[in-house]
């Protein structure tokens, strides 16, 4: 009985699964838990099941999280063959350089966020203060390749699309996008070719900033992670910057707000996650509910 009792925790706090239950344990949910992975969108991923979950009606409030614990040998070996890490490890803190010229590599992190979702209903009637509205959630798949973007860039550009309509927000009432911006060659300038396909002539001016030039690469986690600097970014007023922009990339002109925060009033943001294996979701956020 004892290693039967033994086995069983084990198989217990290494299924897939497992996260999601002791979350339900812990909080006393209800609803169904759901363990996922959508490689780099997984956060996303997870705030978007959550919304589209209170939007049928099947609850009024929602646990959605992104998590990640890759800092391992094997994940630092897996990532170093796919030429995926940057080699700049003299100045480590300056390796990670989303959109610039010299960018090699992303730098792996780990970590996670936490987002309770609500209706707004069920919000307003306890009497909430509400940190920002999920407008909008888009998808798309892009099956062209395991680890590199579709070259015309067409399925980013469709889940950025997807994302507005959702929200019901044209191109033009976005104030700031919180990118993806990994800081490998191939993904700032997919996702460049797709930003400046849907804001058009915008592009170069309004303000685009990628955090993993600060926090790192957090993998799962990072869509939930960066939903939650979104909604900083609109609750304080402060964009945050995209550090180590010491050398600008000609053939991706962006407002990346270099090296320094910039105080601004936000009142929507689009947040990107495009990961491994075409995983491509996006979030539309708000300070006020319209």
């Amino acid at each position: 009985m004892a290693r039967g009792l033994k086995e069983l925790d084990i198989f217990e706090t290494t299924q897939f699964g497992s996260i999601a239950d002791r979350l339900a344990d812990r909080f006393g949910a209800r609803g169904l838990p759901i363990t996922l992975s959508t490689a780099c969108a997984s956060g996303a991923t997870a705030i978007q099941l959550g919304v589209e979950a209170i939007r049928r009606g099947e609850c009024d409030k929602a646990l959605s999280i992104g998590a990640d614990g890759s800092a391992t040998a094997e994940a630092l070996i897996r990532f170093s063959l796919l030429s995926a890490l940057s080699t700049h490890n003299d100045i480590p803190e300056k390796a990670s350089k989303p959109f610039s010229k010299d960018r090699d590599g992303f730098v792996l992190a780990e970590g996670s966020g936490a987002l309770v979702l609500e209706s707004l209903e069920a919000a307003l009637a306890r009497g909430a203060t509400i940190l920002g509205i999920m407008r909008g959630c888009g998808e798309k798949a892009d099956d062209f390749h395991r680890t590199r973007s579709k070259p015309d860039g067409s399925p980013a550009i469709a889940a950025v699309r997807a994302a507005l309509a959702d929200a019901g927000l044209s191109e033009g009432e976005i104030d700031y996008v919180n990118a993806h911006g990994t800081s490998t060659p191939e993904n700032d300038k997919m996702e460049h070719l797709s930003l400046s396909t849907v804001f058009g002539e915008r592009i170069g001016s309004m303000p685009i900033s990628s955090n993993k030039s600060m926090i790192g690469h957090t993998l799962s986690a990072a869509g939930a992670v960066e939903a939650a600097f979104s909604l900083m970014t609109m609750r304080e007023g402060v964009i945050p910057p995209t550090i180590n922009y010491d050398n600008p990339d000609p053939a991706i002109v962006l407002d990346v707000v270099p090296n320094r925060k910039r105080n601004a009033e936000v009142g929507t943001v689009l947040s990107n996650s495009f990961g491994f294996g075409g995983q491509n979701t996006c979030l539309v956020m708000a300070r006020e509910p319209v």
